[in-house]
């Protein structure tokens, strides 16, 4: 079921939005050659905690499209490298230079969720995966443009996958946008591709997580022994962004900021 908010529920998932943004500022501050992804991990859930909040992915037990394993997911954020498309675990594994770190983050405040994801560059990478980044996050930003009331659901996927193609990346079909509101997975789905079908119109007070995911190969994604971390079948570079959004009366307004 769609959930429209009122003025005040969204200014409380903006709560929300805003810890998670200042998540994202601090990782990116203490992204280097030689830090684990256990220690961004322990940053961010330090963070969370003492701004009130809760993360929303520790615990986790997904299930359909967004988790597929065995018990609850184990870490605060999920922190992808390289070929890693979504929900790498944070572990022992020391970043390098000339990496790509793709960090998602999800905090609940007083019972509301924000969800935003942001690839960085680690160093020196070729200008082609520079483009990629830049590209994911620009399909991102034509997707929130398109996030107006009375439009519909499908012209938030067009906008993104005519950044994609006009590339030739690869677009991640299997994961995509959703709702969010207080629970972290709402309808309605949002796919980063044309689907045939239109979809739901836009009205004022929907809430969505807009996330394309694209690759510097094909989009076949598989699934690692984990049962979370998601890589690209090809063993390509993948790029994730992602925002959580409002549509309102005077056009999209990102809540996932500072």
């Amino acid at each position: 079921m769609v959930t429209r908010k009122s003025k005040r529920e969204i200014e409380k998932m903006r709560r929300a939005g805003r810890v998670v943004a200042e998540v994202l500022a601090l990782v990116e501050g203490e992204l280097a050659p030689g830090v684990t992804t256990a220690h961004l991990d322990e940053l961010a859930e330090r963070h969370i905690r003492a701004a009130g909040g809760t993360p929303s992915f520790k615990g986790y037990l997904g299930g359909g499209r967004y988790g597929r394993g065995p018990g609850a997911f184990p870490a605060s954020t999920c922190i992808s490298l390289d070929d890693e498309v979504v929900h790498g675990i944070p572990g022992d594994r020391t970043i390098r230079d000339g990496q790509l770190v793709s960090v998602d983050v999800g905090a609940i405040v007083d019972g509301w969720h924000g969800d935003a994801a942001r690839t960085f560059v680690v160093g020196d990478m070729p200008e082609a995966v520079r483009e990629l980044v830049a590209a994911t996050r620009l399909a991102m930003m034509a997707g929130i443009a398109a996030a107006v009331a009375g439009n519909r659901v499908g012209d938030i996927s067009a906008a993104v996958e005519d950044i994609g193609r006009q590339a030739g990346y690869g677009i991640v079909r299997q994961f995509v946008g959703h709702g969010i509101g207080t629970e972290m997975h709402q309808d309605p789905q949002i796919p980063n591709y044309r689907t045939g079908y239109r979809g739901l119109e836009l009205q004022a007070g929907m809430c969505l997580a807009i996330e394309p995911m694209f690759t510097l190969g094909g989009p076949e994604v598989e699934v690692m022994p984990d049962h979370w971390t998601v890589v690209t079948a090809d063993g390509s570079l993948a790029a994730h962004f992602e925002h959580t959004i409002a549509v309102t009366e005077s056009g999209p307004e990102i809540l996932t900021t500072v």
